[in-house]
C-alpha cells in the first residue's frame, strides 16, 4: 500500500510517501501564505524525486492548521445562529456568554433558547417546544445564516432534542449545515456548546478547503483518496471532515507523535516536536497521544471533547534570540526563515544560527554565523536545555526516567541528555515526523456517552456498536475494526444504574472510498 501524508506547519510544509511500512521518500518546503500552493509544491518535490512516478497512490492524507488558525487570528469564520434546549434551567448563561468578545462578535449571528432538554438520570425537564422551535428556523430562513449549532442539556444522555430540532430545521431550511453538540460527546454544557459552535462556525471553511485540497492533488496527477487527520492520531474522509472540522485541532503535534511512535517503534515515551515557531511536548501511551482529560481552551473559548494533552512553550528553530543569548522567543521569523535567518543571508539571529554556529547542524553559510561569540553561544544553549527539560518536566507523570523522541525541524536543539529521561532518540526522517505520523494513520471513531438502565455489559455493548458505525462512516474498512479503548465509570448520583462509557473504535483506510 502506498500513501502519502503531508502537514502543514506554520514555518514548513512536509511531505511522505509510505510503502507498507517503509518510509521512500520525504520532503520539507515553505509554508505559502495561501497554503495550497506550499502543498502543490511539495507534492511536485516528491513526485520529482522518484524514478518510477507516482504511481498507485492508494490514499493521501493531509493534516493541516488551516481550522485553527481561522479561530486564533479570527479570520474566515461565518456567523453562526445558537440554539440552545433547555429553558428553564439555563436561561441565567446563553450561548456565546464566556467567549471573547472579539470573537463572539463576529460568530454570534443569532441566538434561540428553547424549552426542552433533560434531567441527569434522562426524564425530560420539561417538553420539547417545537412551535418555537419552528419559528427559530423560519426566522433563520430569511437570514443570512447558513449554520447552526445545536445544543441540548444532558443530550449526551439523550439526543431526542437536538434531533427533533434538526429536523424541523432541515424541512424550513433544507441547505443549512447544522452541527449537533452530542455528535460531539462529553458532558458540561457550556463547554460542549462552545466546540458545537466553533464547529459550525468554520464548516464553510473546512468545505473550502477540503476541495482545495482535492482539486491540488488532481493537479499533481495523483486520482487517491483524501483523508484529513485527527486530533487523536488517526483520519478521517475529506467528506466526514467537511462536517467536523473542529476534530482537526491540534493534529499537527499529534501526527508528529504518532510518527515518532512509527519511527522508533516506542509506544510509551515524551516526544518533543520542535518545529519553526513552537516546540510541543506530549506523551505516547501505547503508541497514540495521552489525551486531555481537563478543558481546553481553543482561541479563548473553554472547550470539553477529545484533544492530545500538549505543553507549548515558545521555542522553535526560527525562535528570535536577544543580544545576550537568554531570551528566545516567543517570537519568531517563521517560515521566513530562509531569508531572514543570518545563515540563509538575513539579518536576524536565530536559534537555528546560534545551533550552526555550536556546531549542532551544517546548515546554510556557516560563515556568516562566525561572529556570535562563545559567550552568547554557551548562554543560548544553556537557556534553550533550560527550556526543554522545564517543559518535558511537567508533562511527566512520575519522577522515573522515560526515552525522548525528538523529532520535527529543530529536533537539532535537544540536548543529548536531560535529567530525568532515559535515552533522547534522535531517528533517520526525524524532520518530516508529522508527515509520516498522518501518512500511517488509521481511521477511527468515538463514543462518550451516558446509559442507563441498561446494565454494564450491555451499555458497553450498544457504546461499542456506535463507535463502529462513526468509524465505517469517517472512512473505515469494516472489515479491519478494532477497539483499542474501553472506559465505564458508574454514576452514582445518577438513578438507574446510569454508566458513563467511552469507546473507541479503530480501522484502515477502507480501499476504492
Amino acid at each position: 500500500m502506498r500513501r502519502i501524508g503531508i502537514d502543514v506547519g506554520g514555518t514548513n510544509t512536509d511531505a511522505v510517501l509510505i510503502q507498507d511500512d517503509a518510509v521512500v521518500a520525504g520532503v520539507k518546503t515553505p509554508t505559502t501564505d495561501d497554503v495550497t500552493s506550499g502543498i502543490l509544491n511539495a507534492l511536485k518535490d516528491l513526485l520529482s524525486g522518484l524514478e518510477s512516478g507516482p504511481g498507485q497512490i492508494d490514499a493521501v492524507m493531509i493534516g493541516t492548521t488551516h481550522f485553527t488558525n481561522a479561530v486564533v487570528q479570527r479570520r474566515d469564520l461565518k456567523p453562526v445562529a445558537a440554539i440552545r434546549i433547555g429553558l428553564p434551567a439555563s436561561a441565567s448563561l446563553p450561548p456565546f456568554v464566556d467567549w471573547p468578545d472579539d470573537l463572539a462578535e463576529i460568530v454570534r449571528g443569532r441566538v434561540f433558547m428553547i424549552e426542552g432538554g433533560h434531567e441527569y438520570d434522562g426524564r425530560p425537564l420539561v417538553d420539547f417546544d417545537s412551535e418555537t422551535m419552528r419559528a427559530a428556523a423560519q426566522e433563520i430562513a430569511v437570514s443570512d445564516i447558513t449554520s447552526v449549532g445545536i445544543a441540548s442539556v444532558f443530550s449526551p444522555l439523550t439526543g431526542e432534542c437536538e434531533e427533533a430540532a434538526a429536523e424541523i430545521l432541515r424541512e424550513v431550511c433544507p441547505d443549512i449545515d447544522i452541527t449537533l453538540s452530542h455528535d460531539l460527546g462529553r458532558i458540561g454544557l457550556l463547554e460542549r456548546e462552545n466546540a458545537t459552535l466553533l464547529n459550525a462556525c468554520i464548516i464553510d471553511l473546512a468545505r473550502r478547503t477540503t476541495r482545495a485540497f482535492t482539486e491540488a492533488l488532481h493537479q499533481s496527477g495523483i486520482e487517491a483518496p483524501l483523508y484529513m487527520t485527527q486530533n487523536d492520531g488517526t483520519v478521517m474522509r475529506a467528506e466526514f471532515a467537511e462536517e467536523f472540522p473542529i476534530y482537526s485541532f491540534a493534529s499537527g503535534p499529534t501526527n508528529s507523535m504518532r510518527g515518532a511512535a512509527f519511527l522508533t517503534g516506542l509506544n510509551d515515551a515524551v516526544v518533543v516536536d520542535v518545529g519553526g515557531t513552537t516546540t510541543d511536548v506530549g506523551v505516547l501511551q501505547a503508541g497514540f497521544p495521552r489525551e486531555a482529560n481537563n478543558v481546553v481552551e481553543i482561541g479563548g473559548v473553554r472547550t470539553l471533547f477529545r484533544m492530545p494533552d500538549l505543553l507549548s512553550v515558545g521555542l522553535g528553530g526560527g525562535s528570535i534570540i536577544g543580544p545576550d543569548g537568554t531570551a528566545i522567543g516567543p517570537v519568531s521569523v517563521g517560515h521566513r526563515i530562509t531569508s531572514e535567518a543570518l545563515v540563509f543571508g538575513g539579518e536576524t539571529l536565530t536559534a537555528t544560527d546560534v545551533a550552526v554556529a555550536s556546531g549542532l547542524i551544517d546548515l546554510g553559510d556557516s560563515a556568516a554565523v562566525g561572529s556570535i561569540g562563545q559567550t552568547l553561544q554557551k548562554a543560548a544553549i544553556t537557556r534553550i536545555a533550560e527550556m526543554v527539560d522545564e517543559a518535558v518536566d511537567r508533562m511527566k507523570i512520575d519522577a522515573k526516567p522515560v526515552p525522548l523522541i525528538a523529532v520535527g525541524g529543530g529536533a537539532f536543539l535537544v540536548p543529548d541528555e536531560l535529567p530525568g529521561v532515559s535515552e533522547v532518540l534522535q531517528v533517520e526522517h526525524r524532520g518530516v515526523a508529522n508527515a509520516v505520523g498522518a501518512a500511517i494513520a488509521q481511521v477511527s471513531g468515538e463514543v462518550d456517552q451516558v446509559f442507563s438502565e441498561m446494565g454494564r455489559s450491555a451499555s458497553i455493548e450498544a457504546a461499542t456498536k456506535l463507535a463502529k458505525q462513526r468509524t465505517i462512516q469517517a472512512g473505515a474498512d469494516p472489515e479491519s475494526l478494532s477497539v483499542v479503548e474501553v472506559e465505564d465509570l458508574p454514576l452514582s448520583y445518577v438513578p438507574g444504574d446510569a454508566l458513563r462509557v467511552r469507546v473507541r473504535v479503530v480501522g484502515d483506510t477502507a480501499p476504492n472510498q
